[in-house]
């Protein structure tokens, strides 16, 4: 779903009336150089080389010890693997350092360190770096808060595909924050994104359609990209759809389908599910809510593996109605 450089936990911001909440992402780079199933005499190898100071192996090895992949956990071994091949300005490990430092795995959180292993690899064209490095300049994190420089970060980012900056760019065109409000540059990123299949964006995308904001107010296409975010596990998209069924918009009115999603979402963590479930039990046979209930089962929906790029992907305005 997302480029090959994406790799540690999305951290969303909401824009409107939304709480900021977090996202998975499918791909996770920290396995990527080094397979998960290296085995002992690729592993063996890798050592080798980053010995003899091959920065890519540096990094693959610093990988390796960063999760555990058939060798002991050890976030100062994977320090001390990725510092070597930064030192070689290898872009992946700039890159983690980054985020080493921006979480505090393995080190004292440090902003101001993350500014500038980001800014390394940025500058080397590494898209999330880029991505990172525009949030950091969002929220004032390590760094003055420039909006207008997150917009320059996350436009090089986004044109290299990486679809969480191609989501950040969009919430702040919606926004008019760093740049000139307009609806329709946001609803071509969020389209962008929405077509790598990021679950957000694909909300987002959604969310214009139904209100007509940018785009001819279609709730059709509403269901359709909404419904795509909702198989991939999102949780707001799947209270949506639900309200969707259970309003008869874009798609046929049907209790069953809105209890059954309602049912999921609640399940993933959307608490305004809950009230949705109480009321429709109110207007539903017992034999239609078992057979809800029943479907919700039967549809097994996960999450995406952590992605490492942040950013502000909900750009609030929901289908479901605010109460």
């Amino acid at each position: 779903m997302l480029n090959s450089r994406v790799l540690f936990a999305v951290t969303l911001i909401s824009l409107l009336w939304f709480d900021a909440s977090a996202t998975t992402a499918t791909q996770d780079n920290r396995k990527r150089s080094a397979s998960p199933n290296a085995s002992a005499p690729q592993i063996s190898s890798i050592s080798r080389r980053a010995e003899q100071g091959d920065p890519e192996a540096e990094y693959q090895l610093g990988a390796l010890y960063m999760t555990g992949t058939n060798v002991p956990l050890d976030y100062r071994q994977a320090l001390t693997w990725y510092r070597r091949a930064a030192e070689q300005n290898y872009p992946d490990a700039e890159f983690a350092l980054g985020y080493m430092y921006e979480q505090g795995e393995g080190v004292n959180r440090d902003y101001r360190e993350a500014k500038r292993y980001y800014t390394a690899a940025a500058q080397q064209g590494h898209a999330t770096a880029e991505n990172n490095l525009g949030s950091l300049y969002e929220h004032g994190e390590g760094v003055g808060k420039n909006l207008r420089q997150a917009a320059g970060w996350y436009r090089k980012a986004a044109d290299q595909g990486e679809v969480v900056a191609q989501c950040n760019l969009a919430s702040l065109y919606f926004r008019g924050k760093g740049i000139r409000r307009d609806y329709v540059q946001a609803a071509t990123w969020f389209r962008a994104a929405a077509k790598s299949g990021y679950p957000p964006a694909q909300e987002n995308l959604a969310s214009m359609y139904y209100s007509g904001t940018g785009l001819k107010q279609d709730f059709s296409e509403a269901a359709r990209w909404v419904r795509q975010a909702a198989l991939l596990g999102y949780a707001r998209a799947q209270l949506d759809l639900g309200y969707l069924y259970e309003q008869g918009k874009g798609v046929p009115l049907d209790h069953v389908a809105a209890f059954m999603w309602y049912k999921i979402a609640a399940a993933a963590g959307e608490h305004r599910a809950g009230a949705q479930l109480k009321m429709l039990t109110s207007v539903m046979t017992e034999a239609q809510i078992r057979q809800a209930t029943a479907a919700a089962a039967e549809l097994n929906i996960s999450t995406g593996t952590p992605s490492a790029a942040k950013g502000s992907a909900s750009m609030g305005n929901s289908l479901f109605p605010k109460h």
